[in-house]
């Protein structure tokens, strides 16, 4: 299971990077949709980078991966809340969905929960 959580850990990393780096032009369109301030998408998108580090930085020093993953959680259900509020289509939720559940199944393979 541990090899698993590795991979979810890598997973949540990659598609932080790319939709943050690669997309960020997406993300200022979506962040204007919700109404959010320049200022609170550049502390999501830093906070969300920097968590992503710590899933990888976690794969070698396995005390950082519970916090880190709960927080990306936490990030990812503020994600969806912002989906809600502005009744985006069902395929909006999706990606911060699945990284969601990976956060959390993470967290509980860390904590032998899994």
């Amino acid at each position: 299971m541990e090899n698993v959580a590795i991979i979810a850990q890598l997973t949540i990393a990659f598609s932080i990077i790319i939709v943050w780096v690669f997309r960020f032009d997406n993300i200022v369109v979506e962040f204007k949709q919700y109404g959010l301030s320049d200022l609170i998408r550049s502390m999501g998108g830093a906070s969300k980078i920097a968590l992503s580090t710590l899933l990888v930085v976690g794969i070698f020093y396995k005390e950082v991966v519970f916090v880190s993953a709960l927080m990306m959680a936490v990030l990812m259900i503020c994600a969806q809340i912002a989906h809600v509020s502005v009744r985006n289509p069902i395929i909006k939720y999706i990606p911060s969905f699945s990284l969601l559940v990976l956060s959390l199944f993470v967290a509980a393979v860390d904590k032998g929960l899994l």
